[in-house]
């Protein structure tokens, strides 16, 4: 497609134009694109099927944010946050400029960060890989034809997976680099192929520019129940948020990141990106559907190369195999891609190590709490090395998403909470009766974890009879119709309940631990709802 189709010119921001420019293609265009440039293979249902290489996942370590003016004294500088020197920045931008240069192929989509038009910011993304552009394109909010004709992009993504990062010349480390300038509005993604990059440097914009403005940026799924009622759900991934929000009996707003607004809880993408590993119809129905359909592009899943038959179980090529397709593939899915305020929040934990309760309400204290601490845990066979639980703490449920220091995030969610009056819970997908690692030991039934978050939102759970849990104090139920009573004593289903004190007292000190960089940020309140040391 000639450049004319793009408002602002390449040319126009300093940028190369190469003999072929496709802009703003289709996804049907862009498939074409890729399976003609051997980019990856259509599957027999139609899903379109590619190999990310080396890095299935982020590259948290070769992220890097350009330490100037602008954001000196904005940034939460530290290990999430490293700083990248300008001069270093314009060495790297130079050296992306000759690459793009010396390509005679680009894709290039405008499109939009963010559904409610107020707070939504305008992005530009420039690819070597036509696949790549169409997961931007399905991840992202797409413009309507009239708004391509006066597209202006404030930020440009530039995303050139064969590009090899010099760590001397570039001051990253690796060959690998994400690097983002908040000043020149501008990230530069090379050495890796694994596409959530792209999408998760437009939620690192919008968690910086969008709590200047007083809106909340979050990391969690959304839906909308029969009467109204929003639910945001927080978590890391594996946790479930993707899983729980597709539920049939809720219009979906979105599966993972959010803006929490005065009049709206709003999607700031237009598609959904899920782990597909084991995935199966029984328990995920909607989301298994559209690894059936045209549109939809799975990343490192098997795929036989004369049948064309994908392979769901098998996790030779990634543990984290993914799936992205736009939102209106999930039938029950918000037409605006946004709802009301909410009502509730869920925050949730994959605890491996079998302490936490299946569901807890937590005060507004208590849950600010949480939000900052931000834990779940891994289990050998999700990460190389792991063998034994291990507990993770990604404060504000998304750390290397959050450019600013976790306390703004807090605050912010401290102030809603309270001005909404909003019911929040903990949630635990992970395990009970022990240690996930520990023989014959099973995660907790996903039947069991709808029943008790239906009796959330619906608010029959808070008629329920409650105990204080001894070790971090928030109120447990002790029955739920339809649960097994004796998944909501995590002590009580345990073999060995001295066995249990002990790892809950362990798991208490690691949150303890955590918790000190943040308790010179935070009131008395939110500091007496942590865990109780023995």
């Amino acid at each position: 497609m000639p450049a004319r189709r793009l408002h602002v010119s390449l040319a126009a921001q300093g940028f190369p134009e190469p003999a072929l420019l496709h802009a703003n293609l289709g996804t049907a265009a862009l498939i074409e694109h890729a399976v003609r440039n051997g980019e990856g293979l259509l599957a027999k249902d139609g899903p379109f099927v590619v190999a990310t290489g080396k890095h299935t996942g982020r590259s948290a370590k070769d992220k890097f944010i350009v330490r100037d003016a602008e954001t000196e004294s904005t940034v939460w500088w530290g290990k999430t946050n490293v700083a990248m020197s300008p001069d270093h920045f314009a060495a790297l931008k130079a050296d992306f400029i000759a690459a793009l240069g010396a390509r005679d192929r680009l894709y290039v989509a405008d499109l939009f960060g963010g559904s409610q038009p107020e707070h939504r910011v305008n992005v530009r993304v420039i690819n070597e890989l036509a696949w790549h552009n169409v997961f931007i394109r399905t991840l992202l909010v797409r413009p309507t034809t009239d708004d391509l004709t006066a597209f202006v992009p404030e930020y440009t993504i530039i995303d050139l997976p064969s590009f090899r990062a010099d760590p001397a010349r570039h001051g990253c480390r690796s060959e690998t680099v994400v690097a983002v300038n908040f000043t020149e509005k501008l990230i530069l993604i090379g050495g890796t192929g694994y596409a959530g990059e792209m999408k998760k440097s437009v939620f690192g914009i919008l968690n910086y520019l969008l709590p200047a403005k007083g809106v909340m940026p979050m990391h969690c799924s959304a839906n909308i129940g029969p009467n109204g009622d929003t639910a945001v759900f927080f978590g890391l991934s594996g946790t479930g948020k993707t899983t729980l929000s597709a539920d049939a009996s809720r219009t979906l707003i979105g599966d993972d990141e959010h803006g929490w607004s005065d009049t709206a809880v709003f999607n700031f993408e237009g598609g959904c990106y899920a782990k597909v590993i084991r995935l199966s119809a029984e328990a995920e129905p909607e989301i298994f559907a559209t690894t059936k359909r045209f549109g939809t592009v799975l990343e490192n899943v098997v795929i036989d190369p004369e049948t064309r038959a994908i392979d769901l179980d098998d996790a030779s090529l990634a543990e984290n195999s993914r799936g992205s397709y736009p939102i209106d593939f999930i039938p029950n899915a918000s037409a605006d891609n946004l709802g009301p305020v909410p009502q509730t929040i869920i925050f949730l934990t994959a605890d491996a190590y079998g302490v936490l309760p299946p569901i807890a309400r937590l005060t507004p204290d208590q849950a600010m709490y949480h939000f900052l601490s931000g834990y779940t845990a891994r289990v050998a066979g999700t990460e190389i090395g792991v063998t034994e639980p291990e507990a993770t703490f990604s404060t504000c449920f998304g750390a290397p998403f959050m450019p600013r220091h976790p306390s703004v995030y807090g605050n912010l969610l401290k102030t809603r909470i309270n001005r909404g009056a909003v019911k929040c819970w903990l949630v635990n997908t992970g395990w009970s009766g022990g240690k996930a690692t520990d023989p014959g030991i099973k995660r907790m039934p996903i039947k069991a974890t709808r029943a008790l978050l239906n009796a959330a939102l619906d608010g029959s759970l808070n008629e329920a009879t409650f105990r204080e849990d001894p070790h971090f104090g928030f109120d447990v139920p002790v029955a739920v119709a339809g649960v097994d009573p004796r998944l909501l004593d995590p002590r009580g289903a345990w073999a060995d309940g001295a066995a249990y004190d002990r790892t809950a007292q362990d798991l208490v000190r690691k949150f303890i631990d955590n918790f000190e960089q943040f308790a010179a940020h935070v009131d008395a309140g939110v500091r007496q709802a942590a865990p109780v040391a023995a």
